[in-house]
C-alpha cells in the first residue's frame, strides 16, 4: 500500500501504470462510505483504464478505506478533501489529468477543478445531477440524517431506505462509522451554478435514471460551458458506476466523441 501525508493526514493511494507506457492520466475519487478498491477495482474501472493505456491514480479519501480516520467534522471540508487530491498529484509529479469522481467524489473533483482548472483536461461527474446542487432539494433531506445513520446501534432502526443502504454498505466495507459520521458533518457552502459556469474544461455528468438523489444529469450539464449529460436507463445511485454503458459514455467523452445532440439517455 502506497501512502503520502498531506496537511498532517496519511492518505492511501494506487498509481497504476500500464506495461509499455501510457497515453494519458486519470485520477479517480470514490463515493461516501466506499474506498478505492470497492469503488474502482471491483467495479472494473482499473482494468478498463489499463486496456485503454491510461495511467490510473486512485486515492482513499480522508476517513475512508486505508486512509487515516479522523473523528473531527471540521477536518472534512470539501476544500480540504480537494486539497488532498491536488497534493497527491504534486507528490507524484503529475501536472495535468482527467478527473473522475463518483457521488461524494464528484463534489471533491469539482472543487479541485475550481481550485486548479489549469490542471484538469476533462472532468467527469458520476452519481450527481441537478438535485445534487439544489438548495431546495437539500432542504428535503433530514438534517443530520446521515450522521444518525452511521451512529445508529441497529441499522434496521434507520427509517429512510437510502440512508439505510449507505449504512449497510459502510458495514459491508468495514468502514469506520465514526469517521464517516464526522465526514458527513463536515460542511462547506454548496458549489453554485455561477462557479461551475467558469470552468473551461469539458464536463461529463452521468447518473442513473432511477437515482432520485441525483436528479437530471442533463440539466446539470447545461450549467457548464461545455457540458454533456447522460442518463443510464434502469440504474439507481449505486448501480450506475458498475454499468457498462457508464464506461462507454466515459470513454466516448475522453476520446472527444461525445455528440452534443445525443439522445437523452442510454
Amino acid at each position: 500500500m502506497a501512502t503520502f501525508i498531506h496537511d498532517g493526514v496519511t492518505l492511501a493511494y494506487d498509481d497504476l501504470q500500464p506495461a509499455g507506457g501510457y497515453d494519458r492520466t486519470i485520477m479517480l475519487l470514490h463515493g461516501f462510505s466506499s474506498n478505492r478498491h470497492e469503488g474502482w477495482r471491483r467495479t472494473g474501472w482499473y482494468t478498463a483504464f489499463e486496456h485503454r493505456r491510461m495511467r490510473c491514480i486512485a486515492m482513499d479519501q480522508r476517513g475512508h478505506g486505508e486512509s487515516e480516520k479522523l473523528h473531527d467534522g471540521a477536518l472534512y471540508s470539501r476544500e480540504a478533501m480537494a486539497g488532498d487530491a491536488l497534493a497527491l498529484l504534486d507528490h507524484l509529479g503529475v501536472n495535468r489529468v482527467d478527473l473522475f469522481g463518483f457521488s461524494m467524489g464528484s463534489r471533491t473533483v469539482l472543487e479541485a477543478a475550481l481550485m486548479a482548472p489549469e490542471r484538469v483536461s476533462n472532468l467527469i461527474l458520476c452519481g450527481v445531477g441537478d438535485r445534487s446542487f439544489d438548495p431546495a432539494a437539500e432542504a428535503e433531506i433530514e438534517p443530520g440524517g446521515m450522521i444518525k445513520a452511521m451512529l445508529a446501534e441497529d441499522p434496521e432502526s434507520i427509517a429512510d431506505p437510502m440512508l439505510r443502504s449507505f449504512r449497510y454498505f459502510a458495514d459491508e466495507q468495514g468502514e469506520d462509522r465514526k469517521a464517516l459520521a464526522a465526514c458527513s458533518a463536515g460542511r462547506s457552502e454548496m458549489i453554485t451554478h455561477q462557479a461551475m459556469a467558469t470552468l473551461p474544461m469539458p464536463v461529463l455528468v452521468v447518473a442513473g435514471q432511477r437515482d432520485k438523489l441525483a436528479g437530471s444529469p442533463e440539466r446539470l450539464a447545461e450549467v457548464f460551458r461545455e457540458g454533456y449529460g447522460v442518463t443510464v436507463m434502469g440504474c439507481d445511485h449505486f448501480s450506475v458506476i458498475t454499468h457498462g454503458l457508464t464506461k462507454a459514455a466515459v470513454f466516448d467523452f475522453i476520446d472527444g466523441m461525445m455528440d452534443p445532440n445525443m439522445p437523452k439517455g442510454f
